[in-house]
């Protein structure tokens, strides 16, 4: 393309939209669906659909770990994979700020199109639309993800006292990662996101016959789930600080600046409920697993057993308690 930065041009359906089209989008996610250019595709398709949908929007839009269209095919993939489904096919809507630069629109379709292709999924369908400069953050992406039911059936309303509450990572790594690379703490570490697809895990969580529940922690943190956990079941839960997977360089930014770990983004972790009965069967699978707490019927709050033996009440996130990171 010999522009190297959107104008309103590029959103008029003239020849610059036809360039847009043709040089970077069919280029970075070419398919015989895609490659029709009509209205609508016809794709194959059998069994149960699950569908999701998203926006994404983030500041900084390059982090370390990765950018907003990465974070935008594994955000969506997530959804339905920890939905117990397989993923097979995207949508993307890009928003573009008149003045944005061409070479990073390259990049970001670049990682979107590895992103896809490494699971397996395809891009079928899209659209853009440029804004005027002042309008937007620069770039925002919205997309609609098609996948499979797989056999398993999962549901909140089989969890019951004494589960088992596990997660497959370390917690708050996207959101520390996102905040720093702002630049607007004065501070500075080798915090990185844990941007990624969940699928291969959630793939081989989903042949535990004894699981019951998966849930990507995203915006809200691992808290939120939980907290939501709770609002479905009206049971509580324990939460074990000891066992909580916290990374050394994110507990010592939230301590710096007052956040708190628990409520702080993750984009590339499960977490999960097992019944205690499945927990010899996770010995076997080859990805880390820490298990952080237990369903408890005798209360409906989300607790913290802290490190010193005391219990501590989490409260659910009611106000903007931390920068937004999306």
């Amino acid at each position: 393309m010999k522009s190297k930065h959107i104008t309103l041009a590029h959103g008029n359906g003239g020849r610059l939209t036809n360039e847009l089209i043709h040089e970077i989008f069919l280029k970075y996610f070419d398919n015989p669906f895609l490659r029709s250019l009509s209205d609508a595709t016809e794709v194959p398709f059998s069994g149960r659909l699950v569908v999701t949908t998203d926006g994404y929007i983030v500041d900084p839009i390059f982090f370390p770990g990765g950018d907003i269209g990465k974070l935008a095919v594994c955000g969506t993939i997530n959804d339905l994979a920890v939905s117990g489904a397989l993923p097979k096919y995207l949508t993307c809507n890009f928003f573009i700020e008149e003045g944005f630069s061409i070479e990073n629109l390259k990049q970001i379709c670049q990682g979107m199109a590895n992103t896809a292709k490494e699971n397996d999924v395809l891009i079928v369908a899209g659209d853009t639309k440029v804004l005027p400069k002042g309008e937007s953050s620069g770039i925002s992406i919205a997309t609609t993800g098609i996948g499979e039911a797989q056999p398993h059936s999962l549901g909140i309303s089989k969890v019951k006292t004494g589960d088992l509450i596990y997660v497959t990572g370390s917690i708050g790594d996207h959101g520390a990662a996102v905040l720093l690379a702002r630049e607007k703490f004065g501070l500075s570490g080798d915090v990185k996101s844990d941007c990624a697809s969940v699928l291969q895990p959630s793939q081989k969580l989903l042949t535990n016959p004894h699981l019951k529940f998966m849930r990507d922690p995203t915006r809200g943190g691992l808290a939120t789930v939980c907290h939501e956990i709770i609002e479905l079941t009206r049971l509580g839960i324990n939460l074990y600080q000891d066992q909580l997977p916290i990374q050394k360089s994110v507990s010592t930014f939230c301590e710096i600046l007052g956040f708190d770990p628990l409520y702080l983004a993750c984009e590339g972790r499960i977490v999960f409920i097992i019944d205690p009965q499945g927990e010899k069967l996770l010995n076997s699978l080859d990805f880390n697993l820490h298990h952080i707490g237990e369903i408890d019927a005798n209360h409906d709050q989300l607790l913290l057993n802290t490190h010193i033996g005391g219990k501590k009440l989490l409260p659910v996130l009611e106000h903007d308690a931390l920068p937004r990171i999306c």
